[in-house]
């Protein structure tokens, strides 16, 4: 069985989410999901500040479109362009879709990577790469979103703060 990808679905406008629960209930009928794996309609919430109060709306990223992640077979093609309120694929001839590469899923948010650290601040971490390798110190902050890590080492008899990436230390 080949990799599952993402497709770009369109739909009626204002039919998004409709569609996605649609899939998703088909796909939970039919027990497909080692084949559509994922479905999403990417949003984000907008805080609006109105007359003193706080309002939380969520916005559609993409209006008219559902993200799919699926392996592309005659069946997973057929379900999902037959789905009520799907008008076809982005990128489709009348033939198969295309997906979508790895830098646009990335670029577009689609797929978030989660990350698990295995120490965190204030825990005795060895340095493994770079010209302070070999030394120990203790990890001061942490930044998961530009993937780095501030560690106080002792050199000298002082404390010299330094930043590393997140791979260049190891928990002790």
């Amino acid at each position: 069985m080949s990799e599952a990808k993402w497709y770009v679905a369109h739909t009626y406008s204002g039919y998004e989410n409709k569609v996605a629960k649609s899939l998703e209930a088909i796909v939970e009928n039919r027990r497909l999901h080692d084949l559509i794996q994922d479905i999403k309609v990417p949003t984000e919430t907008l805080v609006e500040i109105k007359d003193g109060k706080r309002k939380e709306k969520e916005n559609i990223l993409f209006p008219s479109y559902v993200f799919v992640k699926m392996v592309l077979t005659d069946d997973t093609w057929y379900i999902v362009r037959n789905t009520r309120g799907v008008t076809g694929f982005v990128g489709a001839s009348s033939s198969k879709p295309s997906p979508l590469s790895p830098k646009e899923v990335e670029a577009m948010g689609v797929e978030t990577k989660t990350q698990t650290i295995d120490f965190s601040v204030g825990d005795n971490v060895e340095i493994t790469d770079g010209p302070l390798a070999g030394f120990i110190g203790v990890v001061d902050a942490i930044d998961t979103e530009s993937e780095k890590v501030n560690v106080k080492v002792s050199m000298f008899g002082r404390e010299t703060s330094t930043e590393l990436s997140l791979l260049q230390v190891k928990p002790i």
